[in-house]
């Protein structure tokens, strides 16, 4: 056994630069004192150390790295130990300039930043491999550490000439020959066939950006690209300490907290050992509710919980605020460890912050820390910290757990990249990201679990899998949507589904026959609606307001359950029921109100049994979500909202927090959380 597997405890503590802090000895010595009284376990260092550790070229100092590890793991700590690639020293900046970034107007970046580097630049990854190989060989057998931290927070991309011919040779590997490259990109268009190889350039404002085969092909090959550079980076930790996990932080896209946009993360979750990501959530803004965030956080723990069927870690959070939103307003009383415990709740083994003590200068001296300016423990935020390390204590039972769900929503990257791409419906209203995060609501409404998974993830184990919106489909998909329905399976699409297969190129003859024969339709057209437009939807004797978007379509075989109540199509199906084999699939062809997809989500819960038992009366506001152990059940009862609430579930428990017997009736005051242990009784 690792000593990560044998760890515990939950993770709880988070980013440190004490490279900032060398010249206050006093600070470093304090950081050792409030960790303890923090109960935090678990230090991530290095991150951007690199100008600290080789303040000149082949110069290194790592004896203040080697106390800080000595002093963190005798006061019974870990360390999670960084490679310093996310930010380069200046000195190699001015001596080896092709290590920063050109953009996609070609023009070559300054020194500055972070993320400013070339992942094809032979002299950067000769750099990071030197001082990687020396991070593993001196601290692989400290008895502190416990993981490695990649990087951090991979993104971008760079338009120089060694990316340029690492895209062609990408697209040689993938294409074979020129003639499958011009069928695929489809040449002929505005006289774009290519007749060389030298020819293909990386899309660019300067040049090409409406060939939408290039396109989706660069943001696979940045994606590529960046995966092939980690793997890089990990050679050497791979190689001399191969029972040491690794992970990269991933993230969200921070305003709408939605998957991020950039980087295919489900194909880079199977280059990492462990799953990791940053969550900064704006909790209590002033355009939706906090349990409307909530479910937010709560597809996003869910998505990057099932990339890898396992326990993930939240690799950075803040106990308080951030500097980066638009307004940086501060936790709530009671958010943060109600916020902290829904991490948990959905399949976290940590709660680690970005930072553990506030920068004294530059851009992130007011983003939310454990240790504030003022350095002192009885500060509001710090107390907020010690109340979430001990909660986290009282719980540790529960660490490596899993969460069983009958319920996957598929979210594909390479559908985001085309459908945003795509020259039609409305630029405005597509929303991919946010549809699929609406037809989860229903069931974070309902406390009913939910993975979001990949297209590649396989269906077998799901008792009802929701697709909306796959513009982007291949025929492999289709027959593996075929074969999931036809053994017993149920499926949901939508509108916008069957347009292009996997090189954003159109399906001749129109919606594809496999489709037709699954959900027995023919969409033969879509109606984009402008935003004061609106339609009406018929089902089961309700109305349902429409906006947006209106597929149209023959029914071939299906049973209609739902009519369009206006325009030229009033009184045509609008949703659709297709037996097949031994499963069903559906067809909802508009994009409808919540309530809509309520009442229709709500025949399905029941018609196949996917209620929570457990939870005899829930509330919106209430999430419920538990961790399971093959014989044992723990239950997160969570009010997202600022009014007191009841719920009623089957059993009595005991509040592992308060160590209180919690009756079925559950009374939560505002911002409350209960972790809570059912009671057998004989």
């Amino acid at each position: 056994m690792t000593r990560f597997n044998l760890e515990d405890r939950f993770l709880h503590g988070g980013d440190y630069n004490p490279d900032q802090w060398l010249d206050y000895p006093e600070i470093l010595q304090k950081d050792l004192e409030l960790m303890d009284k923090a109960q935090a376990n678990t230090f991530s260092l290095g991150i951007f150390a690199w100008s600290t550790l080789e303040p000149e070229e082949g110069v290194f100092h790592f004896e203040w790295l080697d106390k800080i590890m000595d002093d963190i793991y005798a006061h019974g700590g870990n360390v999670i130990l960084a490679t310093p690639s996310g930010a380069r020293p200046s000195w190699m900046s001015k001596k080896y300039p092709e290590v920063l970034r050109t953009n996609a107007s070609r023009e070559k970046n300054l020194h500055g930043g972070r993320h400013n580097h070339c992942f094809s630049s032979p002299v950067y990854r000769e750099k990071i491999a030197i001082i990687n190989k020396k991070l593993v060989e001196r601290y692989g057998n400290h008895p502190a550490l416990l993981m490695w931290h990649i990087s951090n927070e991979y993104s971008g991309d760079c338009h120089c000439d060694y990316c340029q011919e690492n895209f062609r040779h990408w697209l040689k590997k993938k294409y074979q020959t020129l003639e499958e490259l011009n069928e695929a990109w489809w040449g002929p268009f505005w006289s774009h066939t290519i007749t060389d190889w030298t020819e293909i350039e990386s899309p660019s404002p300067l040049g090409e950006t409406m060939v939408h085969g290039l396109n989706l092909d660069w943001n696979r090959f940045v994606t590529d690209q960046t995966i092939d550079f980690f793997e890089h980076e990990i050679k050497d930790i791979r190689r001399l300490t191969p029972t040491i996990p690794v992970t990269t932080n991933f993230m969200a896209d921070t305003y709408d907290l939605i998957p991020f946009q950039s980087l295919d993360y489900g194909k880079f979750s199977k280059h990492v050992d462990v799953v990791s990501w940053d969550c900064y959530p704006a909790w209590h803004n002033d355009w939706e509710s906090v349990a409307d965030l909530a479910s937010k956080v709560g597809f996003i723990n869910d998505q990057y919980r099932s990339f890898k069927q396992q326990p993930f870690l939240i690799m950075e959070s803040t106990p308080s605020g951030v500097n980066w939103h638009d307004v940086n307003k501060t936790k709530r009383p009671g958010m943060h460890l109600l916020s902290s415990m829904q991490f948990i709740a959905h399949g976290s083994d940590s709660n680690l912050y970005f930072q553990w003590r506030k920068s004294r200068g530059s851009s992130e001296k007011f983003h939310g820390a454990v240790v504030d300016h003022d350095n002192d423990e009885q500060n509001r935020v710090f107390k907020d910290v010690v109340q979430v390390g001990q909660a986290l204590e009282k719980i540790k039972e529960i660490k490596g757990s899993y969460k069983r769900a009958k319920v996957a929503i598929i979210y594909d990257s390479d559908n985001n990249w085309a459908l945003g791409d795509a020259q039609g419906f409305s630029n405005a209203s597509k929303q991919y990201s946010q549809t699929l995060q609406k037809h989860y609501r229903y069931f974070w409404n309902q406390d009913i679990a939910v993975e979001v998974i990949t297209k590649e993830q396989d269906l077998a184990n799901y008792e009802l899998v929701i697709a909306p919106m796959m513009y982007l489909i291949s025929e492999a998909t289709m027959k593996k949507w075929q074969d999931y329905v036809a053994n017993g399976g149920h499926l949901v699409s939508t509108y916008i589904t069957g347009y292009v297969n996997e090189h954003d190129l159109t399906y001749i003859n129109g919606w594809p026959r496999p489709l037709q024969e699954l959900f027995g339709i023919k969409v033969t057209e879509t109606d984009s609606l402008y935003p004061k437009d609106q339609n009406s939807l018929h089902f089961e004797n309700h109305e349902y307001v429409v906006q947006d978007y209106c597929s149209l379509f023959e029914v071939i075989d299906s049973e209609v359950l739902a009519t369009y109540g206006a325009d030229f199509y009033q009184g045509q199906a609008a949703v659709t029921k297709n037996k097949v084999g031994k499963g069903t699939a559906y067809f909802i062809g508009a994009r409808t109100e919540a309530a809509f997809l309520e009442m229709f989500y709500g025949e399905l819960t029941r018609q196949y049994g996917l209620e929570n038992q457990w939870v005899v009366q829930g509330d919106s506001d209430v999430s419920v979500q538990a961790r399971d152990f093959e014989e044992k059940s723990y239950y997160f009862v969570m009010n997202f909202s600022q009014e007191k609430k009841e719920i009623q579930v089957s059993e009595e428990s005991q509040d592992l927090l308060t160590n209180e017997t919690v009756l079925p009736t559950i009374s939560l005051a505002p911002y409350e959380v209960k972790v809570l242990s059912p009671i057998r009784l004989k």
